[in-house]
């Protein structure tokens, strides 16, 4: 992650920080170590959910003092919205081997639920993976459409909608370097 200081135009767009660097530099080094303890010695895939979990991923496998495999799947939830409409589109037709392999699933952040559902019910289908693990940055907490929660949390967070550090709206602000709240001026409404 990045030491030098942010620039300020960088934050213009933000009501506030959520998360800043140094917590998410912690955070993930702790994840890291917790992912290496329980998945010592076992044959391992990190899998992680595109674009929003590019930038996690990049940090946290550093963090993961195991050999690994690395995989990716492209999905849209959001489609442009500040919320998940509701469909999950596979931008692939092909999922990863994940056979005899245990499995990280990782991802941006866990909110409806209906994103991370469909991914593990899709992949428990048509692979045969041992295990099936989630993985996320940040957690909301709130009712979720569908029941589920990650078995590895970095930070649980409001009801809010938050960008930066991988996380974007209509494509922008995933290079910003912490996780803020997004000024309400800057949405636009939906269509």
């Amino acid at each position: 992650m990045s030491s030098l200081p942010p620039d300020p135009s960088l934050y213009d767009h933000l009501d506030h920080v959520l998360v800043d660097e140094d917590s998410l530099r912690r955070r993930i080094r702790e994840m890291g170590a917790q992912i290496t303890r329980d998945f010592a010695g076992l044959p391992l895939t990190v899998v992680t959910i595109l674009q929003g979990g590019a930038v996690f991923m990049a940090d946290l496998i550093r963090e993961i003092r195991l050999p690994l495999k690395l995989e990716s799947i492209s999905v849209a939830s959001y489609h442009g919205g500040v919320e998940s409409c509701g469909t999950v589109t596979f931008h692939q037709s092909r999922m990863p081997d994940l056979a005899g392999r245990h499995a990280l699933i990782l991802d941006d952040i866990l909110d409806s639920g209906r994103t991370l559902d469909a991914i593990l019910r899709r992949l428990r289908e048509e692979t045969e993976p041992l295990s099936l693990k989630t993985c996320v940055l940040l957690s909301k907490q709130l009712t979720r459409a569908v029941p589920i929660e990650a078995d590895y949390r970095g930070f649980d967070i409001g009801d809010e909608f938050v960008v930066g550090y991988g996380l974007d709206y209509d494509g922008e602000y995933r290079n910003l370097p912490v996780v803020g709240v997004l000024k309400p001026e800057w949405i636009r409404p939906s269509p």
